[in-house]
């Protein structure tokens, strides 16, 4: 009796705190975010101008604006940065609105071992872990030029339905109190957008990949990368549902589900974590030249997740033409990171300012296994910016490299990058010849077979605890 006094009080405690967060994250002002119209956009290695609609007058203005920005990197090089040009606004909405967006749930089944059904408060890290992951996967299946046909039926302003949907919630709860009603009727949104046009087969093709990656993050025990089995490969490194989570922590766990993933779909895929912010490109190569499960032989697409600190207690602002220059990057997917108290999935930048989406709002659980699941709450309708001296120092950096080819080409030129960077020294991070077994460092964890989690890398993530965000 005792224990399932103990089980009641856990429910309800979940539930006043679903409440709660419910009510701290859904009710949200709308806010603008303002862009320049004299300074070039970067998002995901692609670059937009909106001075100017002529293509080639835009294509021209961009390169001359951000040369001095970044041509210290490349040098003459700098025209090999392989980034789209447009002067057109909405083609910038488009290309951010296609990007996945994850968010706090709510009402989604219980998590084991817990009595939560939502991660409002404490889940954000992992939220972005997601995104950089989605975004990875959004290019080995969709390609970068790929946007989402119906992304500009998304007007800017639904993020209000953030606030409405609380709004219309609390309104129907207050009615029924009024009328002694036991299932308060929420009022359903009003239908938005036009009729879905006729797809060829390429476009349906994509739109088939694009809800099945989708599905793999739904909020569901099943979903190869959704919150429920995260937390499970969470619990190897000590951590368990409603802890808070650092971005180095969760790129373990993200290489973990990877590697677990049987969806056939997903064994052409892998990712390597860097050691000590060391890469290893025999270690790299070795993870793109291995085995699918199947036994057949085939070279793999590499997610390499790069946990950094760019500075001390306080990000170090001398890093801000570093961050921009790997924001620019083709093969970039990505940054976890964040202010203090907060993470955020960065994506871009103009100027000083950091172009990121922001996990921190409490959607309904969506049931992505049924057919032709709503999409819209998965794609954000506007960008958010940050001073980068807001920004937290500890982050985790992503890149993505089809081939061994890639991999090598996007090495050679980020080392380029990280000499040019660094005033002292040491660079944030390096590549190194050969395998890390070279180095007296603790072989692949390809072998591991009874734990997830290596004991030189549970001394690593230990290390890392104290670099956590502290959630509100």
């Amino acid at each position: 009796m005792e224990a399932t006094g103990t089980d009641e009080v856990e429910k309800i405690k979940s539930k006043f705190m679903s409440a709660w967060h419910n009510m701290k994250y859904s009710w949200v002002l709308k806010t603008k975010t303002y862009f320049s119209r004299n300074s070039p956009v970067f998002l995901l290695g692609k670059c937009y101008h909106f001075k100017t609609e002529g293509e080639y007058r835009a294509l021209h203005s961009c390169q001359s604006s951000s040369a001095g920005a970044l041509g210290r990197y490349y040098g003459s090089n700098f025209d090999r940065i392989n980034t789209e040009i447009s002067g057109n606004v909405e083609e910038f909405r488009k290309d951010f609105i296609s990007r996945i967006w994850l968010t706090y749930r709510e009402e989604f089944p219980q998590i084991k071992g817990s009595a939560l059904t939502t991660d409002c408060g404490w889940g954000c890290t992992l939220r972005t872990g997601q995104m950089l992951l989605a975004q990875g996967l959004m290019l080995h299946f969709l390609g970068r030029a790929w946007v989402w046909p119906e992304a500009l039926d998304m007007d800017g302003s639904d993020s209000e339905s953030w606030t409405s949907n609380t709004v219309r919630k609390l309104t129907a709860s207050f009615e029924a109190s009024l009328t002694a009603e036991r299932d308060p009727k929420i009022l359903p949104r009003p239908q938005r957008g036009p009729a879905r046009r006729s797809w060829d087969v390429t476009e349906m093709r994509n739109e088939v990949y694009h809800r099945k990656i989708i599905s793999w993050f739904g909020d569901s025990p099943l979903a190869a990368f959704g919150l429920h089995q995260l937390i499970e490969y969470g619990k190897k490194s000590g951590k368990i549902a409603g802890d808070w989570y650092g971005p180095a922590v969760v790129a373990h766990i993200l290489r973990k589900a990877v590697e677990e993933a049987r969806d056939p779909e997903l064994q052409g895929v892998t990712v390597y974590v860097a050691q000590d912010c060391t890469v290893y490109s025999s270690d790299v190569i070795d993870r793109q030249c291995s085995f699918m499960d199947s036994g057949k032989a085939g070279t793999k697409a590499v997610i390499i997740l790069v946990p950094v600190r760019l500075g001390g207690e306080r990000t170090n602002t001398d890093y801000l033409e570093f961050v921009k220059g790997i924001l620019s990057l083709e093969y970039c997917v990505g940054i976890i990171g964040g202010k203090p108290k907060q993470s955020y999935y960065f994506a871009g930048f103009q100027d000083d300012s950091l172009i990121y989406m922001d996990p921190h709002y409490c959607q309904s659980f969506v049931d992505v296994s049924i057919k032709d699941f709503p999409l819209e709450s998965f794609h954000c309708p506007s960008p958010k910016k940050m001073s980068f001296k807001k920004m937290d120092p500890s982050c985790t950096i992503g890149f993505y490299c089809r081939t061994v080819q890639d991999f090598e080409k996007a090495s050679d030129e980020i080392t380029k990058m990280l000499k040019s960077s660094s005033k002292e020294k040491y660079p944030l991070f390096t590549f190194v010849k050969g395998h890390s077994r070279d180095y007296d460092f603790a072989s692949s964890p390809l072998h591991e077979e009874n734990d997830l989690f290596s004991e030189d890398e549970k001394k690593r993530l230990k290390k890392f605890s104290t670099e956590e965000f502290v959630l509100l």
